[in-house]
């Protein structure tokens, strides 16, 4: 009994309690100095409301520390914005075309992250509220005061009363998750060479902890920054050499170490081409003075890949932590890294082997390079641009790259800044021609039941109304009984408000818009006289702004996310599969290969990446769909396999210095091209089946099922390594479409038998 006790209230009522808390104390602080202190009813109306849009409208993530920083720097913002909308708002064509722009640009503002994202409600709300009679510009600095005085009581609240205790930050995440990289390295190392099932679900789960959609907002790496970009490549990294430590291929019995074909792994016919050129690009090797004269230690250590795979795990988890670790791990493995390139005299076995191993040091070599980037910023020792691209560019110009690139009707950032600045500067409209009373609450209503998706409005709006009806006859009643009694509304607008803000985030829009109604007729019997016809006009206003909304919902995108994920994962997958063509077939034929920053078609890729990582993003937020997607699909599967994609492409291709790379044998160049043509098939099968227009393939996509042709030699006479560092590439991408189909039943590892089958079965036609 006792225990029940214990867990009440469900942590979704304290949470929502504390935050109740500190938005009430602060806003009615505010709202009492201003109106009964200094008699001052705009300078109350703006510090309450300036409280409430911070903190009770916004959604700003992280700790009461974080909140409040946040907080300070946006102070500023809110000033400009006040001062726009007074000036703005005394002509109503001018009042439109500032609401269409500066809510675009604050809608648009999502595309810097969880925090800007967060603040954009409240932000238009600060804009709105001068938007509205009295149209008095000589009123400025007591609402410029107000706002100051209630955004400072809200940051002084945020540190001091009742603070969140901080989350596990991105980056202890990363480096325990590098930690546990470690350990599978280690284990791998000794008989029986695979992963127990304990360890592999400790693999998983620190794998998991790692996406985004696990992560608490504050802490996700999405800005456009270089330590916010390469710590969520670390994060990437990270999970991709978990992933390929879960399903390395034991060693063979009769392995021998590798042997070197050249000085460096630069000459000879697997040496800078064809897999050939593992470029220091791709991987992040010793590029620069740190890692370079780290390099330059003389060769005396273990030759163990795995051995030297797990130091650098527990070097990068070291230097995420905030050591400073000399990098001699990193140098080692670079230089076991060029002897696996250059390995080309050995069994078949060995060359398989090899392969796999070449992608573990791969993705430590990339989570090392990326995880020091994420620390030390452009000062890091940084190879040159390719996949690290972001490391030497300053923060104005990542910025640009970040808007630029949503700009366009394909990205969700962008469909919703149009949708909710045009249904913003419709409803101003008609408020301002209508001369609709308290019309500010026409826009708040746009503004708060506006939904990304039209039956998600549908759905919002009526219960909104309905709580809204529900509010509006328990105001009506209250304020027919009180009358001009305003020490009974003074009185009950705290308790009131504690309850608004502590039920409303938790019940839903209903109890929200009821229990609010409630308190905006409390707050405005005590700015005038007032009579049970406000809640009328309450009503009216809601009924208008959620048609508004409802409308540019129906307009502008009306499926939201939900077909832009389908659309952009389709794209994704349709230039992958070319890519995964062009490779193959480069691959096959050899030729002159040159150091370049990517391959070609790979910037078209990276956009695409970029487009469906937002689609994703926006997609975890609404409600599912009129169709639900297959069971066990993993969305985030269509996203590894495009920087999949990309990285084995580059690594395959671009080499470090110019370099002749001579063909494949015939049977060798037969069994790649169709093993690309395969995983390219599936690919597109797979694209054609998620693209939400024309026609949809409804069918399962048989991913495995062998051709009725003869099959050719899996392992084909005299193949070179870069055959089969092909072969475990395309393998990889097979691994990812079979989880983005769902049809392994869940998102964690393949087992290492698993995947050897994947190998083998796209080597047949």
């Amino acid at each position: 009994m006792g225990g029940a006790f214990g867990r009440w209230p469900p942590p979704a009522y304290r949470a929502a309690a504390r935050g109740a808390l500190r938005v009430t104390i602060t806003a009615t602080a505010g709202f009492y100095v201003f109106l009964y202190g200094f008699d001052s009813a705009v300078g109350a109306t703006y510090a309450l409301f300036g409280a409430i849009a911070m903190a009770g409208l916004s959604r700003l993530p992280g700790s009461g520390r974080r909140r409040a920083t946040l907080l300070l720097g946006l102070v500023p913002v809110c000033w400009v914005l006040i001062t726009l909308g007074t000036y703005l708002s005394v002509r109503t064509w001018s009042a439109v075309v500032g609401m269409l722009v500066v809510g675009f640009v604050l809608a648009f503002m999502a595309v810097g992250g969880p925090r800007f994202a967060g603040a954009a409600t409240g932000l238009q709300l600060m804009y709105i509220l001068p938007s509205f009679p009295p149209y008095d510009p000589g009123s400025l600095g007591e609402r410029l005061a107000g706002a100051s005085f209630g955004l400072v009581l809200l940051i002084i609240a945020e540190m001091t009363l009742l603070p969140e205790p901080a989350a596990l930050p991105y980056r202890e995440r990363a480096a325990r998750a590098a930690d546990g990289a470690a350990r599978c390295a280690d284990r791998l190392r000794s008989a029986p060479y695979t992963l127990p099932e304990d360890a592999l679900s400790a693999a998983r789960a620190l794998s998991e902890g790692l996406r985004s959609s696990r992560v608490p907002e504050a802490e996700r790496p999405a800005g456009a920054g270089v330590r916010q970009r390469a710590l969520a490549h670390t994060g990437l990294a990270t999970r991709t050499l978990l992933g390929r430590l879960a399903v390395l291929p034991p060693p063979p019995r009769d392995a021998v170490p590798p042997r070197r074909s050249g000085a460096g792994g630069a000459g000879g016919a697997g040496g800078a081409g064809g897999a050939g050129a593992e470029p220091d690009t791709p991987a992040g090797g010793p590029a620069r003075k740190g890692r370079a004269e780290a390099a330059e230690v003389p060769e005396t250590e273990d030759p163990d890949p795995l051995r030297v795979v797990a130091d650098v795990a527990r070097e990068t988890a070291a230097r995420l932590r905030g050591a400073i670790p000399d990098g001699r791990a990193h140098a080692r493995l670079w230089r076991i890294r060029q002897a696996l390139t250059a390995a080309e005299d050995a069994p078949p076995a060995v060359l398989r082997r090899n392969a796999a191993l070449l992608e573990v040091t791969d993705a430590a070599l990339a989570m090392s390079t990326a995880a020091d980037i994420a620390v030390r910023g452009r000062a890091a020792d940084a190879p040159a641009p390719g996949r690290f691209w972001y490391a030497r560019m300053r923060a104005p110009r990542l910025w640009w790259r970040r808007l630029s690139g949503h700009v366009g009707g394909r990205s969700v950032f962008f469909q919703n800044a149009v949708r909710i600045s045009l249904a913003l500067a419709a409803a101003r409209l008609i408020a301002g021609v209508d001369t609709l009373p308290h019309g500010f609450w026409v826009l708040l209503a746009t503004l708060t039941l506006t939904r990304t998706t039209v039956r998600e409005t549908r759905t919002t709006m009526r219960r909104a109304l309905t709580g809204t009806l529900v509010g509006a006859l328990v105001a009506a009643a209250l304020l027919a009984l009180v009358g001009t009694d305003i020490e009974v509304c003074a009185v009950a607008l705290p308790p009131l408000m504690l309850v608004t803000f502590t039920l409303g985030p938790v019940k839903g829009v209903g109890w929200a818009q009821a229990l609010f109604t409630v308190v905006v007729a409390l707050v405005f019997a005590q700015l005038a006289p007032a009579t049970w016809q406000l809640a009328e006009f309450r009503l009216l206003d809601v009924l208008t702004g959620s048609a508004i909304g409802a409308v540019f919902g129906l307009l502008a995108w009306p499926r939201g996310a939900h077909d832009e994920l389908r659309r952009s994962a389709a794209v994704l997958l349709r230039i992958t599969a070319e890519i995964v063509v062009a490779t193959t077939a480069q691959i096959a034929a050899g030729g002159w290969r040159v150091p370049v920053v990517t391959a070609p078609g790979h910037r078209s890729l990276q956009h695409a990446l970029v487009m469906a990582e937002s689609a994703y993003a926006q997609y975890q937020g609404e409600p599912e769909g009129p169709v639900s997607p297959p069971a066990g699909q993993d969305w985030q599967a269509a996203l590894i396999a495009g920087h999949h994609t990309l990285w084995g492409a580059d690594r395959l291709l671009v080499p470090p210095e110019p370099v002749v790379v001579p063909p494949l044998g015939r049977e060798a160049a037969e069994s790649v091209v169709r093993a690309g043509d395969r995983v390219a098939a599936a690919m597109l099968l797979t694209s054609a089946r998620m693209d939400p227009t024309g026609d949809m393939v409804e069918t399962p996509v048989p991913l495995h099922t062998p051709t009725a042709s003869a099959a050719i030699a899996d392992d084909p006479p005299g193949a070179p390594r870069v055959y089969y560092a092909t072969v475990s590439w395309l393998a990889s991408l097979k691994t990812d479409l079979v989880r983005l189909t769902g049809d392994t039943g869940r998102g964690g590892p393949v087992r290492p038998g698993r995947a050897q089958e994947v190998s083998r079965r796209i080597r047949r036609p």
